[in-house]
């Protein structure tokens, strides 16, 4: 069979197409190996094969743009499937319209709508001719049920353009569709897509823009499949409201003392009587390394793949064979349940213990059922490591693999016998096994409660791995395990943040197509529908810090373009390694960072040096030193003051050296302004030094950062069909909305945390489309909270985003914070998202007393304990039916219902 591919493109200088298939000729799914096109005229672009049909049945392929800067990008249309085994010709014309992964429609077919909001779309049926010509195939995502596209046109074939007689198409998996006779003496025909109600027998309106055209592209006997892309009608009509909040947050009356997995489903109930779409939840994977409240960040995950035991339902396990076991922890239940805040340490004791005891009792009648054999064989790349892990973890009394007497370096072999049905550890790494399948079982159940309810679940994908974890100690090459990941200084965090995660390896993680990424997406594809990408920024450049800075203000971004030590010069700067590159320590800058307590530090920590300044003598030249030293001094009062002091004078620099550079190249430590060192420079100096700094940080890595996150994010975006979305907050570079817009990934917009920096704040009423928009989220002070930081603030904001005059309210009232929500519910973002507490705060007899008392997290305290729970149970939630009666309005109202 012959096949001919015409594509409707447009391309500028420099830019070149290709096919990427199954099929040999299309390089069998290599891109590299893609079947170039040739440039056909400005609106097509043409190749043709040959394939034996008695070695296929069917041709899967699509489009590759290779653009004028050598990066590829994947035509987004994944369901490019053609039946060629069966075909009553002998020729195939393919008429392809590439398929921008820009498009708003696109987001329509990701898992949220094909699998529960358009998962039960009906269609006419029609009968197929026997003799037909050409195949139309169109895409229409947001049609009622009642409505179908419908074809009009010029020709017999189509009606002569009366569209009281369209000719209508069935809807088939994505594509609505219709076979048609198109005589060739009657081409080319002009032609435009329509709807219809098939259920009332009456045209409803064309479809906007210029008719189509369909030109003679066959030979006598060949059929014609023409891809038309969208139908061209109103494509940001659907908006959706959600519920966000961590699954630990949760409070229910049969809990205990944290919220579980089986409480997703009261959760779903009271969000289907508020009229919504959504449940964003933090990450759910197991955070089990030192058994201490340090274990409730949940973004320190000892594996990206297990999920975290706190949140198992112990009556689900336990059963009725099993629930006289549970009695004598009703009372220790009910004081858990009790506690305003989640007292983790005492939670994980008992569910464990209990864990435990439930697993000894049920023998190994477990390892029989097909299900639970079924679960270990398909998650057997994740949970052998995970389980011996543990296992380890527990006999060393250690997260750290480091410090391991044996196995502490990752060996398959090994695992395999540790696991061995001979082997004295096979039964305690079995109930690893065992606990996991059952929190699969529940969280499974709960999301497909949820999804009954026709509300999708959003997950959370942590930007970084846990140092201490199963994927650092399985695959220790896929990390730089010498650097660690954090954040710039902002706002909430003015020294920056420092996670302690190991920065990815991304050169080696492309080695084999992203695999570990792929299988956690596809790990995440059983429960979620949706996922947030934690700091999507980290996938153009991360900071980076190394090991033995404790603050996240030492760090750089990696990759970066440096600084060359040629352009100091060309720019009349006379470099001084000394004066830049090493702490600047002078009586002035002791006695404005210490005060008092300065001449101390001179002695007992510094060295005088041949600049008339000091230098921190060798034991104390890290901030990792300081903060040995502090702890063994912890009951010296001046021991805080101090150590803060010294972390203040170490970053005093103004440039890092690049290693192995050998002096060649530098990067700027940031917040240069706030620096000591930069201040005490003249003038002059501090001009074109803040010159370099601007073209350093704002100009220079643009097109790079760009280039990065294109090797990683369309690959990783092909290989889920999970909506994604970015959080993209922090010191953003120019490239990334261009990006994510090019690649469909949503944005984050947050009211007090505005893109433009010429704004204060950002407005939800301009937000794009394809965005997530949200008043607060987990690492902020909820409205309320926010409303009480910054009186000045506050007045700004009242007058100017709440359009409202006079003196703005001392405390955030009910109205006050109703005003704010009616803004993100009526925005043009196609997802509108709330933390309960901002919500809840529309009431004044529903809202906590203490907005303080709502936080969630605090970004500058990397050793904050999580432990928020709602003040009030989801049963009561569920009966205050006058407030959510009042919030099913707002949202119905808005657009969003």
């Amino acid at each position: 069979m012959k096949i001919d591919f015409y594509l409707r493109f447009h391309t500028r200088y420099g830019q070149s197409l290709a096919i990427s298939g199954n099929h040999p000729s299309l390089g069998s799914n290599d891109p590299a190996q893609a079947l170039p096109l040739q440039y056909l005229n400005p609106e097509f672009w043409y190749a043709s094969i040959e394939v034996d049909t008695t070695a296929a049945t069917s041709l899967h392929y699509h489009y590759v743009l290779t653009n004028e800067f050598g990066e590829r990008v994947v035509d987004a249309e994944q369901h490019r499937i053609v039946a060629i085994g069966r075909k009553d010709s002998g020729h195939l014309v393919l008429v392809d319209t590439w398929n921008y992964a820009g498009e708003f429609e696109n987001a329509f077919y990701t898992a949220p709508f094909r699998q529960v909001f358009f998962n039960s779309q009906k269609s006419p049926r029609l009968k197929n001719p026997k003799h037909y010509s050409h195949q139309f195939r169109v895409k229409a995502p947001l049609l009622p049920d009642q409505e179908c596209v419908c074809l009009v046109g010029s020709g017999p074939a189509l009606g002569e353009w009366d569209s009281a007689n369209p000719v209508l198409l069935e809807r088939s998996g994505d594509w609505w569709t219709v076979k048609l006779d198109v005589a060739p003496t009657d081409l080319p025909i002009t032609y435009k897509y329509g709807i219809y109600n098939f259920k009332k027998g009456s045209f409803v309106r064309f479809e906007d823009g210029d008719n189509r055209t369909l030109y003679r592209h066959d030979e006598a006997g060949s059929i014609t499949l023409l891809h038309d892309g969208f139908v061209r009608l109103p494509n940001t009509s659907w908006k959706g409201a959600g519920i966000a909040i961590p699954v630990f947050s949760l409070r229910s009356a049969n809990s205990f003392g944290v919220g579980e997995f089986t409480d997703l489903k009261l959760l779903a109930d009271w969000a289907t009587g508020a009229g919504m779409k959504l449940i964003q939840l933090l990450p759910i994977n197991d955070t089990s390394a030192t058994f201490t409240y340090l274990d409730s960040y949940p973004y320190a995950a000892i594996s990206a793949f297990a999920l975290h035991p706190q949140y198992i339902n112990l009556s689900k396990v336990a059963g009725k064979k099993g629930a006289a076991a549970l009695k004598s922890l009703v009372k220790k239940q009910k004081q858990l349940n009790a506690l305003t805040e989640i007292d983790y340490e005492e939670v994980m004791k008992y569910k464990m213990q209990v864990l435990r005891e439930l697993y000894e009792a049920e023998g190994e009648e477990f390892s029989k059922d097909a299900e639970y054999t079924s679960f270990v064989s398909a998650n057997g790349h994740w949970l052998k490591a995970y389980a011996v892990f543990s296992h380890l973890r527990d006999k060393f009394g250690t997260a750290d693999f480091n410090q391991w007497k044996t196995n502490s370096v990752y060996n398959e072999a090994e695992i395999e016998k540790l696991i061995s049905a001979r082997s004295k550890t096979a039964k305690e790494i079995r109930f690893y096994y065992w606990v996991q399948y059952h929190l699969h079982l529940q969280l499974k159940d709960a999301v497909d409660y949820i999804h009954k309810k026709g509300i999708v679940v959003k997950g959370d994908i942590p930007i970084g791995i846990y140092r201490y974890s199963v994927d650092a100690w399985q695959a220790p090459e896929l990390y730089h395990m010498d650097w660690q990941a954090g954040a710039p200084p902002d706002d909430f965090a003015i020294k920056g943040q420092n996670w302690g995660f190991p920065t990815y390896n991304w050169e080696k993680m492309q080695e084999d197509g992203f695999r570990w990424w792929k299988q956690r997406f596809e790990q995440m594809s059983n429960y979620f529908d949706a996922f947030r990408i934690d700091h999507i920024l980290g996938f153009f450049r991360i900071w980076s810090i190394p090991l033995d800075a404790v603050e996240g203000i030492l760090g750089r971004f990696i990759p970066a373009l440096p600084v060359r030590h040629t352009e100091f010069g060309e720019r009349g700067i006379w470099f001084d390694y000394d004066r830049y590159c090493r702490p600047y320590i002078t009586d002035a800058v002791l006695d404005e960072v210490f005060g008092p307590l300065a001449s101390r530090v001179r002695d007992e920590f510094l060295v005088p040096n041949s600049r008339g300044g000091y230098d921190l003598s060798p034991a104390f030249e890290t901030q990792r030193q300081v903060e040995a030293w502090a702890a063994s001094r912890a009951g010296d009062p001046e021991t805080d003051t101090l150590k803060h002091g010294l972390y203040d004078l170490i970053s005093n620099v103004l440039f890092f050296e690049e290693p192995g550079s050998n002096g060649t190249h530098y990067h700027f430590r940031i917040s240069i302004e706030s620096i000591t060192s930069f201040r005490h420079l003249d003038e002059g100096l501090k001009a074109r030094l803040r010159e370099l700094y601007v073209d350093y940080f704002y100009r220079r890595q643009d097109g790079f950062w760009k280039h990065e996150a294109l090797r990683k994010l369309p690959a990783l975006k092909e290989a889920t069909n999970m909506l994604i979305c970015g959080e993209d907050l922090g010191m953003v570079p120019a490239s990334v909305p261009s990006v994510m817009k090019d690649l469909g990934i949503l944005s984050l917009e947050i009211q007090r945390m505005p893109k433009d920096p010429t704004t204060e704040f950002f407005h939800p009423r301009t937000a794009p489309y394809l965005s997530v928009v949200t008043p607060s989220t987990h690492d902020m002070s909820t409205i309320r909270g926010w409303w009480e930081e910054d009186r000045a603030r506050t007045q700004r904001f009242f007058n100017t985003v709440l359009e409202s005059h006079g003196t703005a309210p001392y405390f955030c009232e009910p109205w006050v914070n109703r005003a704010i929500v009616l803004q993100h519910l009526y925005a043009p973002a196609m997802w509108s998202i709330f933390q309960l507490q901002d919500l809840l705060g529309m009431s004044e007899t529903l809202r906590r007393e203490n907005p303080a008392e709502e936080r969630i997290n605090q970004p500058a305290d990397p050793k904050h304990y999580w432990r928020y729970r709602m003040h009030l149970p989801l049963e009561g939630l569920i009966r205050e039916k006058e407030f959510n009666t009042e919030l099913r309005e707002y949202i119905v109202n808005s657009g969003r219902g």
